[in-house]
Parts: C-alpha cells; sequence; structure tokens
C-alpha cells in the first residue's frame, strides 16, 4: 500500500455531518451545558461566582463541539488543531479542583456531540449528574449529625447522680452512645460520653431534659 493510498484509507473515515445534524447536535450541547451549570450552581461548593460559570460551561461546550465537527471532516485540519494546540495555552489559573472537574465534563459534552456520538454523551453525563447529586444529599445529610462528647459534673452533697437516669434520658435522643469516662471520688461524680445527634434541635433538647435531673453541670464538646 502506497503513502497516497493511505492517506486516502484514513481521509474516508471523516464523514460529513449533515446540516440537520449539526444543528440538533449543537442544540443538544448548549442544553447538556446548562444543564450541568445548573448542577454545579446547586450543589457546587466552590467560592467563586457560580451562576456566572454557567455561561462558561455553555461557552466551552459549544466551541470543543464545533471545532470537533470541522476537523473530523479533514484530516488536514485535523492536524493543523494538533499544530494550533501546541501553541495556544491557557494561563487563566483553575481555582478549586471541582471547577476543573465541571470543565472537563463540559469538554466532553462538545467532544462527545462533536464527533456525533449523542446516546453516549448523554448517558454518560446523566450518569455522573446522577452521582453528583446523591453524593452531595449523603453529604448534606452527614452534616447534620453531630457527634459530641458530654460531660456531666454532679457535686451536690444532698444527693447523688442517678447515672442510669442519665443514660435512658440520652437514649430517647440518640441511639448511638458510648462511655468515654466515668469517675466517682467522694461526692463528686464525673461522666463522658460520646452521642451522635440527628440534629442541632435534639442537642437544645437533651439540655432541657438534663437540667431537669437537678444540680449538675454539663457541656457538650465537638468530638475531633
Amino acid at each position: 500500500m502506497n503513502k497516497q493510498s493511505i492517506l486516502e484509507t484514513v481521509g474516508n473515515q471523516f464523514t460529513e455531518l449533515s446540516l440537520n445534524d449539526f444543528l440538533i447536535n449543537i442544540l443538544l450541547t448548549i442544553i447538556i451545558s446548562y444543564i450541568i451549570g445548573l448542577v454545579y450552581v446547586k450543589f457546587g461548593s466552590s467560592l467563586t461566582n457560580r451562576k456566572k460559570m454557567t455561561q462558561t460551561f455553555v461557552l466551552l461546550s459549544v466551541i470543543v463541539m464545533i471545532v470537533i465537527t470541522i476537523v473530523k471532516s479533514s484530516l488536514a485540519l485535523s492536524l493543523g488543531l494538533v499544530g494550533a494546540l501546541s501553541i495556544v495555552r491557557f494561563r487563566t489559573a483553575v481555582k478549586e479542583a471541582e471547577e476543573l472537574v465541571f470543565f472537563f465534563l463540559a469538554i466532553a459534552v462538545g467532544l462527545g456531540l462533536g464527533a456525533n456520538q449523542r446516546i453516549i454523551t448523554i448517558i454518560g453525563v446523566a450518569v455522573i449528574i446522577i452521582y453528583i447529586v446523591a453524593s452531595n444529599i449523603q453529604s448534606a445529610k452527614a452534616m447534620t449529625q453531630q457527634n459530641l462528647i458530654l460531660n456531666i459534673i454532679h457535686t451536690n452533697t444532698n444527693s447523688q447522680l442517678n447515672e442510669k437516669e442519665v443514660v435512658d434520658l440520652l437514649k430517647k435522643f440518640s441511639n448511638n452512645i458510648e462511655l468515654r469516662r466515668f469517675e466517682h471520688i467522694g461526692n463528686k461524680t464525673e461522666l463522658s460520653l460520646d452521642i451522635e445527634f440527628e440534629d442541632f434541635d435534639q442537642i437544645l433538647k437533651v439540655r432541657d431534659e438534663l437540667k431537669k435531673l437537678g444540680e449538675i453541670n454539663f457541656t457538650f464538646i465537638e468530638k475531633y
């Protein structure tokens, strides 16, 4: 096989895209990248202006889609793109890794639809978005939980601390209670417990219930 036949074989691998397919792909690119932007605004944790970043995702995806659509129809153009990318550099620093992930996702949309791989692109983006949403919901649920250390000190000489009563009271508001320290010297009793609360309201309810037990001092400390 001579050099000319090799180039013809390679060139035949690049197929032109009809105008209707191009318009459908560019519309899908705008819609999908806009959805990615909405996901970033809703579930992103970056301190930058996330709403403004949505426009960047759309533009980036559309530009990549157009470039890939153009160069895949010509071997010469694809080689020219390699040369152009070796000269052009993006000097804007990405401040957070999360931004980089969403930028790559926007680029992937442009690449996939530019290559006319609609089904694969849509399925891939859908799976990633579902994972992002599920991860953020799980993280939000974990953040509402409070893992604290409860220190109770009882020094009243007229009465003794009923430890069982304290534990039974705490079990009404938490299923996860672990003893860290239990000390009784003379009239002084110290009790230290690890407790997991679902939310801050439960902590306030425990506080109110502990006040009803008598003259005891208690402190909630964050567990490290």
